[in-house]
């Protein structure tokens, strides 16, 4: 492909860019046809340069005392660091809203 080729593909997809005026605010639509729910009572996380990777899953040991306990993985999701870093900043929010209505979360 040459340069003018490129150039060309270049502005036919600013072209079909929508332009929003400066100060508003892009509106975001959430599709939520594929999404599936899952329950996890349990949650690692490990990290590289470049990702973040939860992984989560159930803790089905319900008797105190055992020495071995199998957790069921159901779960991976992998982000950016940048994006785990504004989920973590939603989940500190939500816990606050939590706690100012239902009381503080003590953790052990």
């Amino acid at each position: 492909m040459s340069k003018d080729q490129s150039k060309e593909q270049a502005a036919r997809a600013a072209e079909q860019q929508p332009i929003q005026p400066q100060g508003t605010q892009m509106q975001v639509k959430w599709d939520d046809t594929n999404m599936k729910s899952s329950y996890a009572n349990v949650c690692n996380v490990m990290s590289t340069r470049e990702e973040v990777v939860m992984m989560f899953g159930v803790n089905q040991a319900w008797q105190a005392g055992t020495k071995e306990v199998t957790v069921q993985l159901t779960d991976r999701i992998i982000l950016s660091p940048h994006a785990a870093k504004r989920l973590s900043l939603l989940l500190t929010n939500i816990v606050k809203q939590y706690e100012d209505r239902f009381g503080q979360l003590n953790i052990t």
